[in-house]
């Protein structure tokens, strides 16, 4: 009996990139695609590789801290596997958004109605303005900040400012030496397209020292495999603090002439033409410094330097020239 055989699928015309450091892989995945671990005592992380989430098991039921739908029912599955290994209740009574976007809550509304949704005062007004049935907005909300007790477990949430969305907050847990900061750092690797698709690059910036301001052991940075370290924090910022000087040096020394003169009245061209050279030659050092440091350095540094360059341009006002 012969057996069909697997289609052959051409690559050949892909890019290849840096090896992916051994650091910056995480656990592997069960059976069903999903790894749990304990980070500290009752309080757990689940990821499927690409993101991630993590729960307290307390005297009053589980609390949640986001709801990825890539992880989806596999977060009940590893409540589950946990709870039953250690006789606790199973029942999810309190979900907590990190912010509104989609790929990191976007499988809240697996939760009954009954589960009390905490976050941001932004959050729920942004999460009425999307009205996505899969996101129901949070009932409980916070300006600045909240400490909450849940089955005498603590919760500190804070609000900084905008950074990567309007809304994303801070996530402290004390007793358990963790922190929670969503789509800023991703330990081990490069951010990806535009520093992780950040709405607002200064406060993006300044977000790790913000994280780093408090005392914690244990980062949960949402994305990839593994659970980050107050190294892997200050590796990300000194990366960027990397970019940002170089885009300035960039910005100082690359002369757009020769774009307007090539594309006379395609303004658009030329901008183009001479914005792409800017972005690569700020690049360029960053990526050679930081291939084989964070995976990827090599695939998106290109993407988050435009974007950080466009922000000292735009919201810093740096090369700005007034016209005489």
């Amino acid at each position: 009996m012969s057996t069909p055989e697997t289609p052959t699928i051409d690559t050949s015309d892909l890019p290849d990139y840096a090896p992916i450091p051994r650091s910056a892989i995480g656990p592997a995945l069960n059976e069903q695609g999903y790894y749990v671990g304990r980070v500290e005592r009752n309080l757990y992380w689940i990821t499927d590789g690409t993101y991630q989430s993590a729960f307290l098991t307390t005297s009053d039921g589980v609390v949640l801290l986001d709801a990825p739908p890539t992880i989806g029912n596999n977060i009940q599955r590893a409540v589950d596997e946990i709870a039953a290994a250690n006789g606790v209740d199973n029942t999810v009574n309190y979900l907590i958004y990190s912010h509104h976007h989609a790929d990191h809550v976007g499988a809240a509304s697996l939760f009954n109605k009954n589960v009390t949704r905490i976050g941001h005062e932004e959050t729920r007004r942004l999460l009425l303005r999307d009205d996505d049935p899969a996101r129901p907005p949070n009932e409980e909300t916070f300006q600045d900040c909240r400490k909450l007790e849940i089955g005498g477990e603590r919760i500190d949430l804070a609000w900084h400012g905008a950074n990567h969305s309007p809304d994303n907050i801070i996530i402290h847990l004390p007793d358990h030496d963790t922190l929670m900061l969503i789509d800023i750092v991703n330990p081990g690797w490069a951010p990806v397209y535009v520093a992780n698709l950040t709405e607002d690059i200064p406060g993006y910036i300044e977000a790790p020292a913000n994280a780093l301001a408090y005392a914690w052991k244990h980062f949960i940075g949402g994305h990839l495999g593994r659970l980050g370290t107050r190294d892997d924090v200050t590796l990300h910022q000194q990366y960027m603090s990397d970019i940002s000087e170089s885009s300035r040096k960039a910005i100082d020394t690359v002369d757009p002439t020769r774009y307007f003169v090539k594309y006379g009245d395609n303004m658009w061209a030329a901008v183009k033409g001479y914005l792409d050279e800017v972005t690569a030659v700020a690049a360029a050092p960053v990526i050679e410094k930081y291939t084989g440091v964070l995976a990827a350095a090599d695939v998106f540094t290109e993407s988050t330097t435009f974007w950080v360059m466009e922000s000292i341009r735009l919201d810093l006002g740096y090369g700005s020239q007034v016209h005489p």
